[in-house]
């Protein structure tokens, strides 16, 4: 049986449950989802899927690490990577060749995944401590996008999600 390893690293949450949909979409395999921070052993996957997702412009440290720590066994699998972020909720900045993070993350590192996805997250600002439900309205009203803080704005196309995983073959 084929053993296939969805491993995330997320801050509020969306990474996840895309990581779930992935796993809930997938054929005949057994597919594990973990967070990247307790993965111990990726030498029993055949397939490594890592999705990431981006907080005031950045990737955490912990996806870095895991991809140096593991480099070589990654390489030598069916490997993908996905980056989740609000930016991509723009059509212009919601392809891997067009979304800024993605473009820094592939530059800032020694890997080339096999497959590369992105996915427009989710702002749950009801949810956020004082300091981030501002920031992120700051950041929001810059970019011209939704500032009411009363809501919840799920921007995850869940198509593009299917189509990835269709993609991946798990």
């Amino acid at each position: 049986m084929k053993k296939s390893l969805i491993t995330y690293s997320t801050v509020d949450g969306q990474t996840k449950e895309i990581c779930k949909r992935i796993s809930n979409l997938s054929n005949n395999t057994f597919v594990e989802v973990l967070p990247i921070s307790e993965v111990k052993n990726i030498d029993q996957y055949e397939t490594i899927v890592i999705g990431a997702s981006i907080r005031y412009g950045k990737y955490r440290k912990e996806v870095f690490k895991f991809i140096d720590n593991n480099i070589k066994q990654i390489e030598n699998k069916d490997n993908a990577f996905f980056s989740v972020n609000v930016v991509a909720r723009k059509e212009e900045k919601s392809s891997p060749e067009t979304n800024p993070y993605v473009i820094k993350f592939l530059n800032n590192i020694n890997w080339v995944p096999k497959k590369i996805g992105v996915f427009a997250g989710k702002i749950d600002y009801p949810s956020y401590k004082f300091f981030d439900k501002y920031a992120i309205k700051f950041i929001m009203w810059i970019t011209n996008g939704p500032t009411d803080t009363s809501k919840t704005f799920e921007f995850t196309d869940w198509k593009k999600v299917e189509e990835f995983t269709r993609d991946l073959n798990l």
